[in-house]
Protein backbone atom coordinates (compact mmCIF):
# COMPACT_ATOMS: atom_id res chain seq x y z
CA UNK A 1 0.00 0.00 0.00
CA UNK A 2 1.67 3.50 -1.17
CA UNK A 3 2.48 5.64 1.90
CA UNK A 4 1.20 9.22 2.24
CA UNK A 5 0.84 12.06 0.58
CA UNK A 6 -2.02 11.44 -1.86
CA UNK A 7 -1.85 12.41 -5.39
CA UNK A 8 -3.40 15.88 -5.58
CA UNK A 9 -6.59 14.15 -7.28
CA UNK A 10 -7.18 12.42 -4.38
CA UNK A 11 -6.94 14.60 -2.01
CA UNK A 12 -9.64 16.68 -4.11
CA UNK A 13 -11.64 13.28 -4.29
CA UNK A 14 -11.26 13.33 0.09
CA UNK A 15 -12.59 17.05 0.23
CA UNK A 16 -16.11 16.13 -1.08
CA UNK A 17 -19.18 15.18 1.43
CA UNK A 18 -18.77 11.64 0.12
CA UNK A 19 -20.30 8.48 2.05
CA UNK A 20 -17.55 6.20 4.09
CA UNK A 21 -17.22 3.19 6.70
CA UNK A 22 -14.44 3.74 9.18
CA UNK A 23 -13.37 0.40 10.75
CA UNK A 24 -12.09 0.09 14.10
CA UNK A 25 -10.90 -3.73 16.03
CA UNK A 26 -13.06 -4.83 18.86
CA UNK A 27 -11.37 -6.36 22.28
CA UNK A 28 -10.92 -9.37 20.45
CA UNK A 29 -9.69 -8.42 17.49
CA UNK A 30 -12.33 -9.01 15.49
CA UNK A 31 -13.85 -6.10 13.09
CA UNK A 32 -16.05 -3.55 13.68
CA UNK A 33 -17.17 -0.77 10.92
CA UNK A 34 -20.00 1.99 10.99
CA UNK A 35 -21.13 4.54 8.54
CA UNK A 36 -19.70 7.97 9.22
CA UNK A 37 -19.48 11.50 8.19
CA UNK A 38 -15.46 12.93 7.54
CA UNK A 39 -13.59 15.59 6.76
CA UNK A 40 -10.08 15.74 4.93
CA UNK A 41 -7.70 18.34 6.19
CA UNK A 42 -4.41 18.76 5.62
CA UNK A 43 -3.62 15.19 4.98
CA UNK A 44 -5.71 14.02 7.71
CA UNK A 45 -8.97 12.66 8.36
CA UNK A 46 -11.59 14.18 11.38
CA UNK A 47 -14.28 11.91 12.07
CA UNK A 48 -16.74 12.78 15.28
CA UNK A 49 -18.75 9.99 17.51
CA UNK A 50 -21.25 10.18 20.32
CA UNK A 51 -20.12 9.51 23.88
CA UNK A 52 -21.73 6.21 23.77
CA UNK A 53 -20.52 4.49 20.59
CA UNK A 54 -19.05 1.55 20.28
CA UNK A 55 -15.99 2.21 17.63
CA UNK A 56 -15.09 5.51 20.33
CA UNK A 57 -14.48 2.85 22.88
CA UNK A 58 -12.14 0.40 20.40
CA UNK A 59 -10.07 3.62 19.51
CA UNK A 60 -9.62 4.04 23.27
CA UNK A 61 -8.15 0.72 23.33
CA UNK A 62 -6.29 0.25 20.44
CA UNK A 63 -5.94 3.55 18.15
CA UNK A 64 -5.63 1.71 14.56
CA UNK A 65 -8.14 2.35 12.20
CA UNK A 66 -8.86 2.18 8.24
CA UNK A 67 -11.79 4.19 6.70
CA UNK A 68 -13.52 3.81 2.81
CA UNK A 69 -14.67 6.79 0.99
CA UNK A 70 -16.64 5.87 -1.45
CA UNK A 71 -17.38 8.29 -4.17
CA UNK A 72 -21.37 9.52 -4.02
CA UNK A 73 -22.01 8.61 -7.32
CA UNK A 74 -20.01 5.97 -7.91
CA UNK A 75 -19.15 3.55 -5.41
CA UNK A 76 -16.57 1.76 -7.54
CA UNK A 77 -14.16 4.54 -7.04
CA UNK A 78 -13.18 4.46 -3.21
CA UNK A 79 -10.34 5.83 -1.28
CA UNK A 80 -9.38 3.44 1.63
CA UNK A 81 -7.05 5.18 4.43
CA UNK A 82 -5.36 3.39 7.49
CA UNK A 83 -3.78 4.39 10.41
CA UNK A 84 -4.16 5.53 13.78
CA UNK A 85 -6.87 7.93 15.48
CA UNK A 86 -6.02 10.39 18.35
CA UNK A 87 -8.65 11.35 20.07
CA UNK A 88 -9.64 14.70 21.49
CA UNK A 89 -12.80 15.92 23.40
CA UNK A 90 -15.31 17.86 21.10
CA UNK A 91 -16.81 20.23 23.95
CA UNK A 92 -17.91 22.69 22.08
CA UNK A 93 -19.44 20.47 19.58
CA UNK A 94 -17.38 22.58 17.21
CA UNK A 95 -16.37 19.70 15.21
CA UNK A 96 -19.18 17.73 14.70
CA UNK A 97 -20.69 21.06 13.77
CA UNK A 98 -18.34 21.36 11.14
CA UNK A 99 -18.97 17.95 9.74
CA UNK A 100 -22.50 18.40 9.65
CA UNK A 101 -22.19 21.77 7.81
CA UNK A 102 -19.85 19.68 5.49
CA UNK A 103 -22.77 17.44 4.69
CA UNK A 104 -26.51 18.94 6.08
CA UNK A 105 -25.47 22.42 5.40
CA UNK A 106 -25.73 23.51 8.69
CA UNK A 107 -25.33 22.87 12.72
CA UNK A 108 -25.74 19.52 14.31
CA UNK A 109 -29.08 19.85 16.12
CA UNK A 110 -28.32 17.43 19.13
CA UNK A 111 -26.63 19.33 21.39
CA UNK A 112 -27.05 17.01 24.88
CA UNK A 113 -24.69 14.78 24.43
CA UNK A 114 -21.13 14.73 24.97
CA UNK A 115 -19.12 14.55 21.59
CA UNK A 116 -15.47 13.34 20.66
CA UNK A 117 -13.34 13.79 17.71
CA UNK A 118 -10.75 11.46 16.13
CA UNK A 119 -7.84 12.76 13.87
CA UNK A 120 -6.76 9.89 11.75
CA UNK A 121 -3.04 10.04 10.94
CA UNK A 122 -2.91 8.13 7.81
CA UNK A 123 -0.05 5.81 7.33
CA UNK A 124 -1.25 3.82 4.37
CA UNK A 125 -3.73 4.17 1.29
CA UNK A 126 -5.06 2.49 -1.27
CA UNK A 127 -7.45 3.15 -4.22
CA UNK A 128 -9.84 1.88 -6.32
CA UNK A 129 -11.51 2.78 -10.08
CA UNK A 130 -13.83 -0.08 -11.62
CA UNK A 131 -11.30 -2.58 -12.37
CA UNK A 132 -7.97 -1.33 -11.35
CA UNK A 133 -6.11 0.64 -8.90
CA UNK A 134 -7.03 5.02 -9.52
CA UNK A 135 -4.19 7.55 -9.21
CA UNK A 136 -6.78 10.38 -9.90
CA UNK A 137 -5.02 10.84 -13.33
CA UNK A 138 -7.64 8.99 -15.27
Amino acid sequence: MPKPPLPPQLEEFLKQPNPSVIASLRPDGSPHSAATWYLWEDGKVLVNMDEGRKRLEYLRRDPRVSITVLGKDEWYRHVTLSGRATLEEDTQLEDIDRLCRHYMGGPYSQRDRRRVSAWIEVESWHSWLGGGPWTGEE
